[in-house]
């Protein structure tokens, strides 16, 4: 079983990986998975921490970019906003939103116990896709519990595949899931990481292309059994870095996530949501008043074409990992789902 696309030998782009080639790359970044697997409840969640202190004090720099809207995020008109983020980010199915939600806010209240006292409330961050093919998603089987655990759990390696979040995600008709790679990218002054994180729900089979070839259609004739769909997923990108860019920057840079989506096969189809929440760990913004200017320090523009490179080329790469990490697998139904990794002998 192929566990990453490199193992066979398909490398996206010319930049350098990170050590581990996860968003874990960036220092600081921790993930964690709780996944539910039982007869025809397949799901799970899985929760990105931006840095390992107290968000809410310590919040980072964040963006969101929507390139197709149809999805059910929380907490992203505060991000857009104010330009930061300042609770851990979880992903999840769609009718599990609310619970995930809700997990955030008292882990949060339990850090801080000012909020809702002495200062404001909190801004929990969730994403999702909907895993109704091989989940009964109608159980609701995550529960805020769940989701602490994850949040509790988190941590520099993780794994791939039909996990967490992406237990029971469908893209390009076969299995998707959690999916991750890195770049780093190299200035005078300094040297940087971009990660990606992807949970992948998304595209037709007869459009999939891996790393430029158009094998969608080989492996449909493979399965011939298997019908054309319209574009009804989603997806949902992490990005995180230790470049020092603003708030509007950093969301110059999200945006081309998108150009590693479409590399794959996607057109962004009207039932899909497509949707980036990015964050940057180097300019920290305390949550209290410090009566002082701030300072912070960013790239200059003509600098940003690297990280533009950077996010695409991982993108791309996150979402064959969560690919061919994932093993085929039968879930709510009888519903059959088959891993990419079956497939690899048309490259």
């Amino acid at each position: 079983m192929v566990k990453r696309i490199r193992d066979i030998g398909v490398e996206i782009g010319a930049l350098k990986t990170g050590k581990l080639n996860k968003i874990t790359d960036v220092e600081g970044v921790q993930v964690g998975h709780y996944t539910v697997k039982h007869g025809d409840l397949n799901t799970g969640v899985t929760a990105v921490l931006p840095h390992e202190g107290n968000l809410f004090t310590e919040k980072v720099m964040g963006a969101t970019y929507v390139i197709n809207g149809f999805g059910k995020t929380v907490g992203t008109v505060q991000i857009d906003e104010l330009g930061t983020i300042e609770t851990p980010i979880l992903l999840t199915n769609t009718l599990n939103v609310g619970a995930c939600s809700e997990a955030i806010v008292e882990y949060t209240l339990n850090q801080n116990p000012e909020i809702g006292r002495t200062t404001g409330t909190v801004n929990p961050v969730v994403g999702e896709c909907n895993d109704m093919v091989l989940n009964d998603i109608r159980e609701m089987a995550v529960t805020k519990e769940n989701a602490k655990e994850t949040i509790h759990e988190a941590d520099v390696n993780f794994k791939e595949g039909a996990v967490g979040a992406g237990t029971g995600m469908k893209c390009f008709g076969l299995k998707g899931g959690i999916g991750s790679s890195s770049r780093i990218i190299e200035y005078p002054h300094g040297h940087y990481t971009i990660g990606v994180l992807v949970l992948s729900n998304f595209g037709q089979l007869e459009n999939f292309h891996l790393n430029g070839k158009h094998i969608g259609p080989q492996i449909q004739s493979k399965l011939g059994h298997l019908k054309s769909e319209s574009d009804k997923g989603s997806i949902m990108v992490i990005v995180a870095t230790d470049l020092p860019v603003t708030e509007r920057q950093l969301k110059r840079v999200i945006k081309r996530s998108s150009v590693g989506i479409a590399r794959t096969g996607s057109f962004y189809g009207n039932g899909s949501g497509d949707l980036v929440i990015g964050f940057s760990t180097a300019n920290k913004i305390p949550h209290d008043r410090q009566n002082e200017l701030q300072s912070f320090k960013a790239i200059h523009e003509e600098d940003i074409d690297q990280a533009f490179q950077a996010v695409a080329d991982a993108t791309e790469e996150a979402i064959l990992n969560s690919m061919v990490a994932a093993k085929t697998m039968t879930g709510r139904s009888g519903n059959t789902l088959y891993s990419l990794s079956e497939f690899l002998s048309f490259e």
